[in-house]
């Protein structure tokens, strides 16, 4: 690997981010070893960008139909599925449909039965 010596700095602004961008992308085609000064260089590195990314970029919580909606998908589940969840087909089809809000008895049941993150079932 060709030796570049970067200085770690603060990530301020937008231009400051996107600098510290094009150096991770140089370590990410070189892949350093961990255990070496480069390496070592990269991580703070990467610190440095998810700091930046979680202050300005914040990647909120789901929302808990969309969360239903995804976990159904992902695991091929259908209408039939989340009834011992949520109750009768015509109920989940009415959360499916936000006309019905969720209750706590229902948040329960869709954590425990589909292992839906409570968190993203309640929208914190």
């Amino acid at each position: 690997m060709t030796r570049h010596r970067y200085t770690l700095t603060p990530i301020r602004t937008d231009a400051d981010y996107r600098a510290a961008l094009a150096q991770a992308a140089h370590y990410t085609e070189a892949d350093p070893d961990p255990d070496s000064e480069e390496g070592a260089h990269f991580d703070a590195l990467v610190t440095l960008i998810q700091t930046w990314e979680a202050r300005h970029h914040p990647v909120l919580p789901p929302d808990p139909i969309e969360a239903i909606k995804f976990r159904m998908e992902q695991a091929g589940l259908t209408v039939k599925d989340l009834v011992p969840s949520i109750g009768q087909p015509n109920r989940v089809y009415e959360v499916l449909n936000r006309k019905r809000g969720l209750t706590l008895a229902m948040i329960r049941n869709l954590h425990r039965n589909l292992g839906i993150p409570a968190e993203s079932l309640i929208g914190v």
